[in-house]
């Protein structure tokens, strides 16, 4: 008897030294100078408080729990018993290095909204061949200056049939050439003790055809049919069409697709091999939850809502953004905050502004902690080809009224292509015109114009509707593939002062930035997707080609292009962290410069003020602007007047003052 209580203690005590050892190798990493609180509760007492918060957590939410549950599901008591018992095993299963992280976070619940952040976007396959590479990668990512991974799809889809890993098989699998779900547990608990957070894809909407539920509801099973949309015949499915409009009308036209096995009509929204999953029965709610749960206890600090508009299905309607989607997700909310309240929800709302910040919920009932900027990563490449930044200023003008704990995650390039939906209805007071001008933005990024030196290619391209999006890498859509293959000197610098510009005006911004991986040493396209049969029909993998790590070697000679972009870009990301008027709850203000090719605006946080200025056109220009402060140029550190600025050829400037 004696001797497993000893047992049960030694046990114990391994749990409370993984507690603080966690929170000090996390302090350590996120606050080098940091002094750590020396844990003096029991472990019975660390466990009893934590089963207290979680209780206590629930009893918070649990009306409006319940009250949305009843709502959506008929006051079904028995699916929502089942629901809170979810809860309560993957709050208890939770480990003690993830409790640790949880209690951190909670004694900072802004750790996400200030100018701390800085993320990349990688391939598992591309960056490290599988897990156990990214994880022996990560001194690279910490020399990058990032502490944000979001890591693209990595469970089990299958190969020929997966739409970039968005065609999920299980939840419970890592693709196996990718690694072991003890591997990506591994590779978590080693982000977090170099204080970097991780992302994972979640995928709402659908799931592969090679889902288990899937083969049981073509074998006939009801209760599996009954977790997708399946009909006997078209009578429901074209009634539908009637309304829903098609995602990839070129590759993937209509919303449904008939099973020969089952002999019924399934909605498949996406591809023909993705199934909607039919979240109007609660099990599909029950089982994605446990879902996220579970790969929310391997570590995940962060899910990206894939495809979230689109969970709520309603005849008569156009199945995007119902009410009932809201409600799910403020469901999902409230589960996160009661048994990984550490944990945040990413949504991936690729739609015009007044769709997406909806998304972000209310200040007493949030939903998605943060949300994908689209509308300026778009309205970002316009500005390049047109030299014109009124687009932009009215872009960020929306932006900047918002409410400041309103986060969204900037990019310039990611996995996807650049779709070309902007703001035409105010275009249109400039004689810019949809068709005309998507084809214009097309030609310019393919390097079909006189001025354009970019490389990219067309994704999905409706030559009827004179529609198509665009693929390719920052370096190769700034210029530098052209520049250097032409060995211009005078090319290349232009190209790297765009890039540049580019990923200032990125770090400039309110929220948290996220490169793409291989943009910090300027990768270039990758052209032999052409020669794969699987990957050729799909133009985006122009730019998911493998790291070139050869390529990042070369960061280290001075002179390099790759040294060039590397430490600019470092530089500027120290800039962002040391500076207060960089976070993400700054004032902020659009500057008129009385040049439309000239973009300006204002940063003010707590006594500190920063300038921000960005010529987007190929040539010199002044910026008209008269301020009354002194400055410092935060680049030079020389000090200066913000009067009349000059700036070269897709110049910038980050010029501060202070009022402590």
């Amino acid at each position: 008897m004696g001797k497993k209580k000893e047992t049960g203690s030694k046990e114990h005590k391994t749990d409370k030294m993984k507690i603080e050892e966690c929170t000090e190798k996390r302090l350590r990493a996120l606050e080098p100078n940091a002094v750590k609180t020396k844990v003096t509760n029991t472990v019975e007492e660390v466990q009893d408080d934590y089963i207290t918060a979680y209780q206590n957590r629930l009893a918070t939410h649990m009306d409006e729990l319940k009250w949305l549950y009843y709502e959506l599901y008929r006051s079904n008591e028995q699916s929502f018993q089942y629901f809170l018992s979810l809860l309560d095993k993957y709050a208890r299963e939770r480990s003690p290095e993830l409790r640790a992280l949880d209690q951190e976070r909670m004694r900072k619940p802004q750790w996400f909204k200030g100018n701390n952040l800085i993320g990349v976007l990688l391939y598992t396959n591309c960056f490290g061949k599988d897990l156990k590479g990214v994880e022996k990668r990560i001194p690279y990512l910490k020399e990058c200056g990032f502490n944000y991974m979001h890591l693209m799809p990595i469970l089990e889809s299958p190969k020929e049939k997966s739409d970039g890993g968005y065609a999920v098989s299980n939840f419970h699998k890592v693709q196996p050439e990718l690694g072991t779900m003890d591997d990506l547990k591994s590779l978590c608990s080693v982000c977090h003790e170099e204080g970097i957070s991780v992302c994972l894809d979640f995928v709402m909407n659908h799931c592969s055809e090679e889902h288990e539920w899937v083969k049981r509801a073509k074998n006939g099973e009801q209760e599996f049919q009954d977790r997708f949309f399946m009909f006997n015949d078209w009578g429901l499915p074209n009634e539908f069409e009637r309304t829903v409009p098609q995602v990839f009308p070129e590759s993937a036209p209509g919303n449904f697709t008939y099973c020969e096995e089952a002999k019924k009509v399934v909605m498949t929204t996406f591809y023909p091999y993705q199934w909607d999953l039919n979240y109007g029965n609660p099990t599909v709610l029950n089982d994605m939850l446990e879902n996220m749960l579970f790969l929310c206890n391997q570590g995940a600090d962060v899910f990206r809502l894939d495809a979230v508009p689109y969970i709520w299905k309603k005849l008569g309607t156009n199945c995007r953004n119902l009410p009932e989607v809201h409600t799910l997700v403020r469901i999902f909310r409230m589960a996160m905050e009661i048994v990984a309240p550490g944990v945040l929800l990413l949504g991936e709302v690729v739609m015009e502004p007044q769709k997406v910040v909806p998304y972000f919920g209310s200040l007493e009932k949030p939903q998605c902690h943060m949300l994908y900027n689209v509308t300026t990563m778009a309205s970002t490449w316009h500005t390049v080809a047109t030299q014109d930044t009124r687009l932009m200023q009215h872009q960020l003008g929306q932006v900047f009224a918002l409410p400041k704990d309103m986060v969204f995650l900037n990019y310039l390039r990611c996995h996807d292509d650049i779709g070309w939906g902007l703001d035409y209805a105010f275009l249109e007071q400039f004689s810019i015109t949809e068709i005309p001008h998507k084809a214009f933005l097309n030609a310019y990024f393919r390097g079909f114009t006189e001025d354009s030196d970019a490389r990219g290619e067309l994704y999905n391209d409706d030559p009827v509707r004179g529609d198509a999006r665009l693929c390719g890498t920052t370096a190769s859509l700034c210029g530098l593939e052209a520049a250097a293959y032409e060995k211009d000197e005078h090319k290349i610098k232009e190209a790297l002062q765009l890039d540049l510009m580019l990923h200032a005006f990125l770090l400039s911004q309110s929220g948290i930035p996220v490169l793409y991986s291989g943009d910090e040493i300027g990768q270039e396209n990758d052209y032999s997707y052409h020669e794969d049969d699987i990957k050729k029909v799909d133009s985006r993998y122009l730019h998911r080609g493998n790291f070139p790590w050869e390529k990042a070697e070369k960061r280290k000679k001075k002179g390099s292009i790759e040294e060039k972009i590397f430490t600019g870009l470092k530089e500027l990301e120290d800039l962002r962290r040391k500076h207060k008027a960089f976070s993400t709850m700054a004032d902020t203000w659009i500057i008129d410069t009385k040049n439309i090719h000239v973009l300006a605006f204002g940063r003010y946080y707590e006594g500190e003020k920063i300038l921000c200025f960005y010529n987007f056109a190929r040539s010199e220009q002044v910026a008209y602007v008269s301020e009354v402060e002194d400055y410092v140029d935060l680049l030079s550190g020389k000090s200066c007047k913000a009067r009349d600025l000059v700036l070269p050829v897709h110049g910038f400037l980050w010029l501060k003052t202070s009022f402590v």
